[in-house]
């Protein structure tokens, strides 16, 4: 026999017996027959040639955005989704960003002179490490300045890192800051300190983090080597997306449609000059500190001396960065496959093709794969199974300068997405690794468990659900599934849009924002033999599917009760710390009636879908309904470290900048450690949690009524 059509038979029949074992929400028996059919053929559909393919063309050079190189993976996505069969819409925007890295430069000045390294080495082996592209570590949003400097040692540079060091008397005010990759978003870091007074920072990553202290190095092995770098955007204002238009799409500056822009230097961007450094270039400052105080407990990183909080004035730095920034047009790209019955519900998935380098994990295994996948749904929509919903692959610019392109095409689609969007999934870097993992909001949570189920891990008798229990906490009853926080393209869509979100795919290994993310230290380290291309591909394919196809959208509402009490009794805690008497029962005895209501709901949608009587009209009508559940959580005032941030239910943590911040009204109230505002934040919590117990209830009844014959389902006939 031959081994190819043996090695599909053996795949087929293994989706048939995950699919045996697995459950579908949202079908009436009917519809989900068709549904389990469909999967079994879309699963034999995926290529980790077709996926190694598109990675290797995309990663063959480097492409920030803005620059022509990023124009050509631009242009290859809209070829390949426009030969797939979709429909392909490229839309500009123009946003202020920086144009490079401009002018770089760090050395020490005294006790000796010597300039420090401030990029990666060649590797033999590795063509991509010499590309005459390649730039040198830098930090897009860096402010300009040419300072020398006596030197701080701040840790992770965390707003509390920069609070001990006040309480230890230890002084930043004109000195350089040297602070370690990890603990929050590097631009943090640099806001922070700008706060205490510091000339200038110097991010660099230690071996205590990423390095020997977790590994063998590359290239011998996967773990950052002495001269490894990671690059990165510094961009902390208190919203998300272009600099000069928060809340408003970038549009062209040339277009019919004017957009109000702010004045550049009118916008909280960073003053001080900020630039990262691999260790081997840290340890040069590091190692000839003379200061007399030792780091506190935590603070010791793993090269091998005694770390110090002052460099002494005998240690003098100079920090030189000069970087221009101007407007730049950058394209998001999105593909469409019309739905057969409800062309005006839409379900999204997107991840980012710009990238910092090559790109070859972050973004571009996720691009790769959304790529393979808009071909295996276009070839099953040419041969007559269109989903019934509308499906959106979407290809956004810019996201390493700050999430910035997804942004403006939700703000510039915004009341849209309101009426339409039924859920956007998340693919950046989304191909990385062996583990299979996953962020959602509650009603997206137990879709993401059913299709695991339904997925077959490779080379392996388990399903995607069953390798991804290995990892569960322990007595927990399902995997762990975490919840959204900041970083990436879902930002806009669900805590800006109250669009319900998730984030799926594989991690492993990753030199992340550094030039070795190639082909070469993907195809060694991160994905040998690109087998995890089709199994991503075939989780993102089942979830939008069955989202697009099912009767009554699959939201488990139930979560919303669960996962509320969990997180508005961490709220309570929060602020029990420092006021002991606070209770936050009046908040959860409303979150027991929304569990009376949803659990109603689950027992009415159940009956009505096993009963196979529900028609098209009422579906609709329903579904319309349903996608407006979570804007309960969309508070026109947003939050008060950031109006930008609509959802009460979920944010980034202000601080960190990639932290979730469930209820974040709580959560900045308790950073604060005040009570002033409590009682209005409860009103606000109480106020949507009692409309979305409203719009169940009112969901409930529909559900339940106005039965109608199985025969009339999907046609609109009664």
């Amino acid at each position: 026999m031959n081994v190819y059509y043996f090695s599909g038979l053996l795949a087929a029949l293994s989706c048939l017996s995950a699919q045996a074992q697995s459950t579908i929400s949202g079908f009436t028996p009917d519809n989900q027959a068709k549904q389990t059919k469909f999967e079994q053929v879309f699963q034999t559909q995926q290529s980790a040639e077709r996926f190694k393919k598109h990675l290797q063309t995309m990663c063959s050079v480097p492409h920030l955005a803005g620059t022509p190189e990023n124009a050509k993976v631009r242009d290859y996505i809209v070829e390949t989704m426009k030969k797939a069969g979709l429909q392909v819409d490229i839309y500009p925007h123009d946003i202020y960003l920086p144009k490079g890295p401009g002018t770089i430069a760090v050395e020490l000045v005294e006790p000796i002179r010597e300039p420090l390294n401030t990029r990666e080495y060649i590797v033999p082996d590795n063509k991509y490490s010499g590309h005459p592209l390649l730039t040198q570590g830098w930090n897009a949003w860096s402010g300009s300045g040419d300072v020398t400097a006596e030197v701080v040692y701040a840790n992770y540079g965390r707003k509390e890192d920069f609070e001990q060091l006040a309480k230890m008397g230890i002084p930043v005010k004109g000195r350089i800051v040297l602070a370690r990759y990890g603990g929050n978003f590097r631009g943090y870091k640099a806001k922070h300190a700008q706060a205490a007074g510091a000339a200038g920072v110097i991010i660099y990553t230690d071996p205590e983090d990423s390095g020997y202290k977790k590994g063998i190095t590359f290239p011998e092995g996967p773990q950052s080597s002495e001269s490894t770098i990671q690059r990165g955007s510094l961009l902390t204002v208190d919203f998300t997306g272009d600099a000069l238009t928060p809340g408003e799409p970038a549009l062209p500056l040339d277009g019919p449609v004017k957009v109000k822009r702010s004045d550049p230097k009118d916008v909280a961007l960073h003053k001080i000059p900020v630039t990262p450094l691999p260790w081997n270039s840290a340890q040069e400052i590091l190692k000839r500190m003379t200061g007399s105080k030792g780091v506190p407990a935590g603070w010791q990183g793993g090269l091998p001396f005694a770390y110090r909080l002052e460099g002494g004035p005998a240690l003098k730095v100079r920090l030189n960065v000069q970087q221009e920034k101007d407007f730049v047009r950058v394209y998001e790209v999105v593909g469409t496959l019309t739905g057969s019955e409800f062309p005006d519900e839409w379900v999204v998935m997107g991840c980012h093709y710009d990238a910092w380098s090559f790109g070859a994990t972050d973004p571009n295994s996720g691009t790769s794969m959304l790529l393979s996948l808009a071909e295996s749904l276009g070839k099953l929509a040419k041969d007559g199974q269109r989903p019934r919903r509308t499906i959106k692959i979407a290809h956004w610019d810019a996201e390493e300068a700050g999430v910035i392109g997804s942004t403006e095409w939700v703000e510039q689609f915004r009341d849209e997405l309101s009426k339409k969007a039924v859920a956007y999934f998340n693919a950046d870097a989304a191909v990385s690794g062996a583990m299979f993992g996953g962020s959602a909001s509650p009603s997206l949570k137990t879709l993401l468990v059913e299709a695991s189920q339904a997925v077959q891990y490779p080379d392996s008798a388990k399903t995607v659900y069953q390798h991804w229990m290995g990892s569960k906490k322990p007595g927990a009853s399902e995997p762990n599934i975490g919840n959204l926080g900041g970083g990436s393209d879902h930002i806009a869509f669900y805590m800006h849009a109250g669009v319900p979100s998730a984030s799926i795919g594989t991690h492993g290994p990753t030199l992340y924002h550094s030039v070795y993310d190639d082909l070469y230290y993907y195809e060694k380290f991160a994905n040998p033999g690109y087998k995890m291309g089709p199994l991503v591909e075939q989780m993102m394919g089942t979830l939008t599917t069955r989202l697009a196809n099912a009767d009554l959208i699959p939201y488990d509402v139930t979560r919303y009760p669960a996962d509320l009490t969990t997180h508005l009794k961490a709220a309570e805690k929060a602020i029990k710390a420092y006021k002991p008497d606070y209770s936050i029962d009046n908040v959860l005895k409303q979150v027991d009636a929304l569990k009376q209501s949803t659990d109603a709901y689950a027992a009415a949608v159940k009956q009505r879908l096993s009963a196979g009587t529900i028609d098209k009209k009422q579906a609709e009508a329903i579904n319309r309904d349903l996608r407006q559940l979570e804007k309960a959580f969309i508070d026109p005032d947003g939050m008060a470290f950031g109006k930008w941030y609509k959802s009460l239910y979920a944010a980034p943590d202000p601080y960190s900048g990639y932290a979730d911040w469930m209820l974040p009204a709580f959560l900045y109230e308790a950073s604060l450690k005040s009570t002033a505002n409590l009682p209005a934040i409860e009103a606000r919590y109480s106020a949507a949690i009692g409309k979305l117990t409203e719009q169940i209830n009112t969901l409930t009844q529909a559900v339940s009524q106005g039965a109608t014959p199985a025969a009339a389902i999907g046609t609109g006939k009664k």
